[in-house]
């Protein structure tokens, strides 16, 4: 599978979470799965990437080519693909990943994260998403998710089009397993 991670670009952070996200890169690839990131040389984007290298991964980055200055882009990809925008960046991302992860990140994760979610909720696609709770960093995030349904916002069926968890060989079995059917759009509207 050709499996998507979205995730910090930020250095300025933990190390427990590079630690994980490399982790993760490396399982992905022993599972002879291939890494889709958003090219990033540094942050969560720079691990997964160099975890998947390290265990003889196939890397595909997907950068516009206004970054490809200096040290931003992760240099060792398989496979390097230049965009003109940002949101042909993001819409390559989605269109060749078989699947999508969510690992610590900031606003640009978030929107990446929750484009392929309201995506699936309208029936765009069927592919596993899986949110990568390293540390307890997205247990806040699930609280939101959990008030967004309690209030009316958001039904619970749209809400379990993703799956968290905290483990990486969890979170890729499911991955891998995922045959739930998402075709019934009309269960996900709130109504």
């Amino acid at each position: 599978m050709k499996i998507c991670v979205f995730g910090a670009s930020s250095d300025n952070i933990d190390k427990i979470y590079f630690e994980k996200v490399m982790g993760l890169g490396k399982k992905l690839a022993a599972r002879s799965h291939t890494l889709i990131f958003g090219a990033g040389a540094h942050g969560l984007m720079g691990a997964a990437a160099r975890g998947a290298k390290s265990a003889g991964g196939e890397v595909i980055g997907i950068v516009p080519s206004f970054f490809d200055e200096g040290d931003i882009i992760f240099k060792d990809c398989t496979e390097l693909i230049f965009t003109e925008t940002m949101a042909e960046r993001k819409r390559m991302m989605e269109d060749t990943a078989d699947a999508f992860i969510m690992v610590p990140g900031g606003a640009g994760t978030y929107e990446e994260f929750f484009e392929v979610l309201t995506l699936k909720q309208l029936d765009k696609h069927k592919k596993p998403i899986a949110v990568f709770n390293v540390n307890g960093y997205y247990d806040k995030f699930e609280e939101l998710m959990e008030h967004t349904v309690r209030t009316g916002f958001m039904t619970e069926s749209a809400k379990n089009v993703y799956k968290t968890f905290s483990c990486a060989d969890e979170l890729l079995s499911y991955i891998e397993n995922d045959k739930a059917d998402y075709a019934d759009v009309n269960k996900y509207s709130v109504k």
